[in-house]
């Protein structure tokens, strides 16, 4: 494969010096781009759109095209992993994700097994090993996984849900059986993001989508326990280079300070902790990922701007930060917007760089 020819990102997580501060978005390929709505529609479906690997580098690519980002994403689906354990993942219209065997026996859970992903999974596999050729050394390549907690919020209610009322029920009345279903996730995710490394993935990130709902004591026992032996599995080197891993709980600002001790290489944050302040809490442990409201990206161009020169002056002019969204970009975004984004990040970065030395 070829030499990396922008490996910003990559030095970033690791706190290494940069000539500015890199950038990516979460779903950066997703449905405020034209070009994505259109390769979708050739798909017909979204799962057919994920599970199809010249279309998944199609749109994985798409937002490069666009903008001079750090960094490409494997373009797929954090409910891939059930799926491939028989759960029967499918979108209705209108409703996100469902899956039609959610699981609520005994029986089901002790059953559960963790997928082979060169096998189940193999379309993913497949894709990542298009996009880095499509890629040609431009960029790094993340590939990603939903923690064990966020996946099984999905597979015990069968899909979104408001209150979490099937999963919650279950760990206070059945400690036992989430803990078994966390516990085969938790394998299931090792594997598949070893395999995404081994295909050609140079960083891995973990959303925990739902860490934030639960209590402190829940959430050290049930969601970042099992971040920690996954990061604790990882591979931590290929091709001569050490591929870093990212953690982000959404809502779990309060817990910067144990997320920081599980050995991943960075954290995302979400938009309601000042970065700032993060980095005092957590030092040079870790490198931080964040945190642009999505919605700014609605407001007028000098509110973008405003706010990208917030965070990244809350920063400061310290390696091992890398910027992005505090979640998701919305599907509702104007496409320049996102390069309005883009260009002020990288030049008002650069701008602190040249400050500071001088």
């Amino acid at each position: 494969m070829s030499a990396l020819k922008n490996d910003t990102f990559l030095r970033a997580l690791l706190r290494e010096p940069t000539d500015y501060t890199p950038l990516w978005l979460m779903r950066q390929a997703g449905r405020y781009l034209p070009e994505y709505n259109a390769t979708r529609a050739r798909a017909g479906d979204f799962l057919t759109l994920c599970k199809t690997p010249d279309l998944a580098t199609e749109v994985t690519l798409q937002p490069l095209a666009r903008y001079p980002l750090d960094a490409a994403i494997l373009f797929s689906d954090i409910l891939t992993v059930p799926d491939a354990m028989g759960l029967g993942l499918y979108f209705a219209t209108g409703e996100g994700p469902r899956f039609e065997r959610p699981l609520r026996d005994e029986w089901e859970i002790r059953d559960l097994s963790a997928p082979d992903p060169n096998d189940k999974l193999g379309y993913v596999m497949d894709a990542v090993k298009s996009i880095r050729h499509a890629l040609d050394g431009s960029v790094p390549l993340i590939g990603f996984s939903g923690s064990p907690y966020t996946l099984a919020c999905y597979m015990i209610e069968g899909g979104s849900s408001d209150d979490y009322r099937h999963i919650k029920t279950m760990l206070y009345s059945r400690p036992d059986l989430l803990h078994r279903i966390l516990d085969v996730t938790a394998t299931a995710v090792t594997d598949y993001l070893n395999a995404q490394i081994e295909a050609g993935a140079q960083a891995v990130m973990i959303f925990d989508s739902w860490g934030g709902s639960l209590t402190p004591n829940a959430y050290r026992e049930f969601s970042l326990d099992y971040m920690q032996r996954i990061v604790a599995g990882l591979v931590k080197e290929r091709d001569g280079r050490r591929v870093p891993s990212i953690v982000f709980t959404k809502g779990g600002g309060n817990w910067l300070e144990a997320q920081a001790a599980i050995g991943a290489d960075a954290l995302g944050l979400d938009w309601h902790v000042d970065i700032g302040e993060a980095r005092r809490r957590v030092g040079d442990r870790v490198a931080l990922q964040g945190n642009l409201d999505p919605c700014a990206l609605h407001g007028t161009p000098g509110a973008i701007r405003t706010e990208a020169k917030r965070i990244l002056d809350s920063y400061g002019d310290h390696t091992g930060h890398v910027f992005n969204l505090g979640h998701g970009i919305s599907q509702y975004t104007d496409p320049d917007k996102v390069g309005v984004l883009v260009e002020t990040v990288h030049s008002h970065s650069r701008t602190l760089r040249t400050s500071s030395a001088n």
